[in-house]
């Protein structure tokens, strides 16, 4: 598996036009990662956990720590979110070498 080529900040005001990804720290051990198509995954520690794509919510099955646990509840706060295994998020993550 091979993560994306090139990330870039989101406080970046003139992003290039070869940026695959846009990164965007929310706290400490939490990040959203904003990708070219616009959707966003949650990024809790080093594992992808959530994502917002195309208007629907989804969230990992899998039980994690309850760090874990609480950024899922920050992020996805009142949204009703669907649950798929965490092979769905690791996918998101994986780009085509």
């Amino acid at each position: 598996m091979v993560i994306a080529k090139k990330i870039i900040d989101l406080s970046n005001p003139n992003p290039d036009s070869n940026t695959v990804m846009k990164l965007k720290r929310i706290k400490n051990n939490l990040t959203e990662i904003t990708t070219a198509s616009n959707n966003q995954i949650l990024v809790s520690y080093e594992t992808p956990v959530a994502a917002h794509i195309e208007g629907v919510y989804y969230r990992t099955a899998k039980k994690w720590s309850k760090t874990t646990t609480r950024h899922l509840s920050f992020w996805l706060e009142s949204v009703k979110a669907v649950e798929k295994e965490q092979s769905f998020f690791d996918n998101l993550m994986a780009v085509q070498a």
